[in-house]
C-alpha cells in the first residue's frame, strides 16, 4: 500500500542510514507543489534525523517537486537524477548533499 505524503515525511528520520550519515550536519528540505502541498526538512546531525514540519528559512538542499514524484522516488520506484534531469524535480543548494540523499536513506519502509 502506497503511503501518504503525511506518512513518508514521518517515516523519513527513521530510515536515515546512521552510518551514512556519521559526521554529517546537515538540512535537506523538501517543498511539495501539488495535491498535497507543503514543506518539511529533516535535519540530520550525530548520525541521527529529526523531521521539522514547516522547513527551516536556510536548509543545505531544497527539492521542489509534486506529491506523485516525490512519493515515487521515496518509495524507489523513480530513480531522483531521472526525476532531475526531465525536469520533474528541481534542486536548490548543495548538489553534493543532494545527490548523497539516495545513500543516506532507505526506500524501504
Amino acid at each position: 500500500m502506497a503511503l501518504t505524503i503525511d506518512e513518508l515525511f514521518d517515516q523519513l528520520p527513521g530510515r536515515l542510514r546512521a552510518e551514512e550519515a556519521a559526521g554529517l550536519e546537515r538540512t535537506l528540505q523538501w517543498q511539495l507543489t501539488d495535491l498535497d502541498p507543503g514543506v518539511w526538512a529533516v535535519e540530520i546531525k550525530d548520525g541521527q534525523g529529526r523531521l521539522i514540519p514547516g522547513g527551516v528559512p536556510e536548509p543545505d538542499t531544497t527539492f521542489t517537486t509534486t506529491s506523485e514524484i516525490w512519493l515515487a522516488i521515496a518509495e524507489g520506484r523513480q530513480d531522483a537524477m531521472k526525476a532531475f534531469m526531465a525536469g520533474k524535480m528541481k534542486v536548490e543548494g548543495d548538489m553534493t548533499l543532494a545527490l548523497r540523499v539516495p545513500e543516506l536513506f532507505d526506500t524501504e519502509p
